[in-house]
């Protein structure tokens, strides 16, 4: 992960590393428990596996994911949150709540996310 920031703004560099249109959604699926690459295919959003690729490199770069071999033949990886990638939780969980009171026709989170501790 780069050390150079554009600028002392917190949200700015938050930005950086999860402002895109997936690395929160992919957060999201791992909180839910999916690990592996194709688990995250399934999502109903769609990712691409080029940019999901990206992505989770991206993730694992910023520190907020780790990659571990679960199959060695072929090689196959699993993806877990690390201690920094859990702290965006209650982030994530607020983003739910405002979405859920301002538009009205998102779904509702279950109850297992939304009552999730890091």
């Amino acid at each position: 992960m780069s050390t150079e920031n554009r600028s002392g703004c917190p949200i700015a560099n938050t930005l950086d590393i999860v402002g895109d249109r997936w690395s929160l959604l992919i957060l999201r699926d791992m909180f839910n428990g999916k690990k592996i690459f194709s688990e995250f295919l399934s999502s109903p959003e769609k990712i691409t596996t080029s940019v999901l690729t990206v992505r989770l490199n991206q993730l694992e770069a910023a520190g907020m994911v780790t990659k571990e071999l679960y199959q060695s033949n072929p090689k196959r990886y699993q993806y877990l949150l690390s201690d920094r990638g859990k702290d965006i939780l209650p982030v994530l969980q607020e983003m739910c709540r405002w979405a859920n009171k301002h538009m009205p026709e998102t779904w509702i989170p279950p109850e297992s996310f939304m009552q999730k501790r890091v």
